[in-house]
């Protein structure tokens, strides 16, 4: 069965207090389904510069608390929360207090991690990619546990907590999404998540080349496989969402994919191809957004705060459809 389009809108950064609940607020009016931050500390430096990642002002949990009480009915999320960077039991509580408040319409990212530069920089031991993923397992039992209404005993490696009930109650879970670009983590969001985000293997700790080189129409395909296999029979129910991280509407489709095609050693029709772009105009995209739906099962798509207004009458065509 064919999943209804939805949109989320990622933001990093607010020039005012105002301007991000208005910016939320806007991305309700539109049509978006979600507004989401990232979850990243530091500013501008040579630890951000070593990452090649944007700089985020605003720390994720209390800019999703504000977006949610400026808005009426977006759901709210981290793309993703980095389970590292936060105690699991107070996460936990965070989450559902959130959800709380927001009457229920918070989205659950979580993700074990990637850039080095930054724990090194937050003076945060960075473990093998294989415990850091272990350890996000056991995080997001315990915050299944917090939602239970039964005595929480999680008793993991990462993970040990037990004698008490989670609060606030919640009638019921938030959607839980899980994304990343390799085969265990892939394997893993098939089999426990209801939303997987299909990303970049970012094994290399920052943004670059090899990163957006694994994100091509042959790579995605593979995390696909990846997905169906820790998924199973189950993978029919999940939603399958992308960031479409290098979005410009324009009429000069061919020459902005020779930049990109430069920038990350890509042929430009790579560029073109490629899940997380979306070049040309309007009507380009959403051909293209239709179609790599039928090709990949993509129905869940994520702008960038940048491009809000570029996008919003793609947005007004396909959400719900």
């Amino acid at each position: 069965m064919t999943k209804a389009f939805r949109f989320g809108l990622q933001a990093y950064s607010s020039t005012s207090p105002d301007d991000w609940r208005n910016l939320a607020k806007k991305a309700e009016d539109l049509g978006f389904s979600s507004f989401h931050l990232a979850d990243h500390y530091i500013g501008e430096g040579p630890a951000l510069k070593a990452a090649n990642h944007p700089v985020q002002n605003l720390a994720a949990i209390p800019a999703m608390m504000v977006a949610a009480e400026a808005t009426d009915s977006i759901r709210v999320g981290c793309r993703v929360l980095c389970c590292d960077y936060h105690e699991p039991v107070v996460l936990a509580k965070e989450i559902a207090t959130i959800d709380w408040f927001s009457e229920g319409r918070l989205e659950l990212g979580l993700g074990a991690g990637w850039i080095q530069s930054e724990y090194e920089a937050m003076g945060i031991t960075m473990m093998p990619p294989g415990k850091r993923i272990n350890k996000m397992i056991e995080t997001l039992d315990l915050i299944r546990q917090h939602y239970s209404g039964d005595q929480i005993d999680a008793t993991g490696d990462y993970v040990q907590v037990s004698g008490f009930a989670g609060a606030p109650m919640l009638d019921k879970m938030p959607p839980v999404m899980i994304g990343g670009g390799a085969k265990r983590i892939l394997g893993i969001a098939g089999r426990e998540a209801d939303i997987v985000s299909i990303n970049f293997n970012n094994s290399a700790g920052k943004i670059g080349p090899a990163g957006v080189g694994s994100g091509t129409s042959e790579g995605t395909m593979q995390k696909l496989e990846w997905i169906k296999d820790g998924a199973g029979e189950r993978f029919t129910e999940l939603e399958i969402e992308i960031a479409a991280y290098f979005t410009v509407v324009t009429d000069h489709r061919d020459v902005v994919a020779e930049e990109f095609s430069k920038l990350f050693n890509l042929t430009p029709e790579e560029i073109l191809n490629h899940p997380h772009c979306l070049i040309g105009q309007p009507n380009e995209i959403i051909d293209r957004i239709q179609q790599r739906r039928d090709e990949y099962g993509i129905n869940y798509i994520t702008f960038g705060g940048a491009v809000l207004d570029e996008v919003a009458p793609i947005v007004e065509a396909l959400a719900g459809t």
